[in-house]
């Protein structure tokens, strides 16, 4: 697990205080995605699923002072199941229960995945919404970050890793499975879908190294063909209502 000490430490402190709050209604904690998958490259969050076998307003209402410091460290609140809705809920969330089950640490308590069917059901319904909403707001932040080549760059860099993340719910799709790296969901969907993967690679490289364009054009220009082949994913998501 690609934890550096300072997280490791936060998330020991962390799971301790979730138990001296929620006592024997905490069932599960769950470190999932990116970070539980050795994947630090694009973006990691380090996210966590709380699963509690009951969830009232005063069990939320408690858990502020365990969150506190965590939310301080820059992580994103955990999301809140009781046992019971991690089964009813497969259907309803398939993105996010495939991204949950396939790269997971369990943290404290059982796998509250052991016993999950989960369902494809929604996939392709949900994944295309997903897509099409993020190429939206894409289009609209382009608007103020066209003029500037950090801005820009800045904005092609953190769309691509919510991207590559919906990416692996494009190679389920397609009966592939899926990578847990960022970076192998973009390159396998490439090649799976006869992308053009030179823009992404570029995308890539502004995190990586720093090295951005030389000028707003050429910076316009990768966009441009960035965005070009967002939307062939969205349009082969599109097709297989059709089929």
């Amino acid at each position: 697990m690609a934890v550096n000490t300072q997280v490791r430490e936060a998330l020991r402190e962390l799971v301790d205080d979730l138990r001296g709050t929620h006592g024997e209604n905490l069932a599960s904690v769950v470190l999932y995605g990116s970070a539980a998958g050795d994947d630090l490259e694009l973006g990691s969050d380090y996210n966590l699923l709380i699963a509690l076998n009951r969830i009232t307003p005063e069990d939320l209402r408690v858990a502020q002072a365990p969150m506190r410091e965590w939310r301080r460290l820059g992580h994103p609140l955990p999301v809140y199941f009781t046992v019971e809705e991690l089964s009813d809920a497969a259907d309803v969330f398939p993105i996010e229960f495939h991204q949950m089950a396939n790269a997971r640490v369990v943290l404290y308590g059982h796998d509250p995945f052991e016993y999950v069917t989960l369902s494809d059901v929604n996939l392709r319904h949900q994944t295309e919404y997903e897509l099409r909403s993020k190429l939206i707001q894409l289009r609209r932040l382009y608007i103020p970050a066209s003029v500037s080549v950090e801005k820009l760059c800045d904005l092609m860099s953190d769309s691509l890793s919510s991207f590559a993340a919906l990416f692996r719910a494009v190679l389920l799709l397609f009966g592939e499975q899926a990578p847990v790296s960022k970076v192998d969901c973009v390159r396998e969907t490439a090649r799976r879908l006869k992308l053009d993967m030179t823009p992404f690679e570029r995308v890539f490289e502004l995190r990586n190294d720093g090295n951005l364009p030389s000028s707003e054009t050429e910076a316009n220009d990768l966009f441009a063909a960035y965005m070009f082949q967002i939307e062939q994913v969205v349009e082969a998501v599109d097709e297989l209502r059709q089929n």
